[in-house]
């Protein structure tokens, strides 16, 4: 913005005092007073929380994932988690667009893997698929070992049964960092607290960040972004906002409740064939504007309320790994179908969010809990072809906390010669 303003200053100091844009102001604020909220809207940090190790998250932290993070080497010394500094967080809405704005090379590691995962398969006690298309529990097999090719064969298995699961895992956050980095650019979120030292892995546990949840108001989400809170989440997929979206998302809970904590997957491969011809066809080749879960600050209208990052994606893209179809749509982050008229487009988007959300038999849910005392699951998804949601059923009584590495995947394309899932594997649709 053009419009200054001279902060009143008396003394020898008053002299040396330069203008300061509006802008300039407001970050001045946002960034040196400690004891401000982050402006982001949808934070997951609330007002002040320091920067830094937090000793106040130490005090709650679960003793299995203290005792995980000690045989892993990390510095607690400083508390626990690792809470971004403000001044490396962007604050206007054009910094923040710029992040990651431009394509990077990406390597899609499950195109060149064995069909029959001979490697992968091999090497475990048991292959369970829990549902039909959705699910897939791997035994016997730690994610720490994993040769090259194993992981080429599981990145295929992921992008055929969306979510695969590991139970009684013993996983270094370092492991599961670099597994993440071989899948693809490890996605870094600003706002968001970590674990020490280790950019790119962070911290899932409502304990520490979320304010007041009940049984009441957890599900609040289910009926309008508006209304969201954490808890029950809100369906959604990781990161769609970004220029190269979220591909593989790894979780990995090291606290785990003895009853509930869920976590329910559903399938855009099934979703699509859920639909009439006539609605694939209009819908393929057509584009949706999704956007970021934080808000900044419009640097022309900076009290405007805050503003989301937007991009253009197809609403109906192929996976290139499997090459099926797959409805890319979620009810947390898109906003709109480009072309439509706004009333057109609530229509058949919120259509299109039910036959998600609502269809149990292109859905799977899944119990964290191990089998074995002290050791973690992982849960592996593909971002590019599901949607999934949270189950607060343990209602905060007992603790769950996990560890999270989000790998950035392709620019998401459309091919008109792809298929659906059904039609490739000679299924039928009616």
């Amino acid at each position: 913005m053009s419009q200054t303003i001279t902060l009143e200053k008396t003394g020898p100091e008053a002299a040396q005092l330069k203008p300061l844009s509006v802008d300039q102001q407001i970050e001045a604020i946002i960034k040196k007073d400690t004891k401000s909220a982050y402006v982001h809207s949808q934070s997951t940090l609330s007002k002040g929380v320091p920067t830094g190790g937090d000793p106040r998250g130490l005090k709650i932290l679960p003793e299995t994932t203290r005792k995980r993070f000690e045989e892993a080497g990390i510095d607690l010394s400083k508390g626990y988690p690792y809470v971004p500094n403000k001044n490396d967080i962007p604050i206007f809405l054009d910094e923040a667009t710029k992040i990651r704005n431009d394509g990077f090379p990406f390597v899609e590691r499950g195109v060149n893997a064995d069909p029959e995962k001979k490697a992968f398969f091999g090497a475990a006690k048991q292959v369970i698929n829990l549902t039909t298309k959705v699910g897939t529990e791997i035994v016997g097999l730690q994610l720490s070992d994993l040769t090259d090719q194993q992981k080429d064969e599981l990145a295929l298995l992921v992008a055929e049964r969306v979510v695969v699961f590991f139970r009684d895992q013993k996983l270094s956050p370092q492991k599961q960092l670099e597994l993440g980095q071989y899948w693809g650019q490890v996605e870094l979120h600003p706002q968001s607290p970590r674990v020490p030292g280790l950019p790119g892995v962070g911290v899932i546990w409502q304990n520490y960040s979320l304010g007041h949840l009940s049984f009441k108001n957890n599900t609040f989400g289910n009926f309008g972004i508006r209304d969201a809170v954490y808890g029950s989440q809100t369906w959604h997929t990781d990161l769609v906002h970004e220029f190269q979206p979220a591909g593989i998302t790894h979780l990995h809970n090291d606290a785990i409740p003895e009853l509930g904590g869920d976590t329910i997957w559903s399938s855009g491969y099934a979703a699509y064939d859920k639909l009439s011809p006539a609605l694939q066809k209009f819908l393929d080749g057509k584009e949706a504007i999704y956007f970021s879960a934080h808000g900044y600050i419009d640097r022309d209208d900076p009290f405007s309320g805050p503003k989301k990052i937007e991009r253009r994606h197809p609403i109906i893209r192929t996976h290139p790994s499997t090459g099926w179809k797959a409805l890319f749509v979620n009810r947390s982050m898109t906003k709109s179908i480009v072309g439509l008229e706004p009333p057109e487009s609530s229509v058949i988007l919120n259509y299109l969010l039910d036959v998600l959300e609502k269809n149990a038999d292109i859905q799977v849910r899944f119990n964290w809990k191990p089998t074995k005392p002290g050791y973690g699951t992982s849960a592996i998804w593909d971002n590019r072809v599901s949607v999934h949601s949270t189950v607060w059923d343990y209602e905060g009584l007992e603790p769950r906390h996990g560890t999270r590495v989000t790998s950035l995947a392709e620019v998401p394309f459309f091919d008109a010669e792809s298929k659906s899932q059904r039609e490739a594997l000679g299924l039928s649709l009616d």
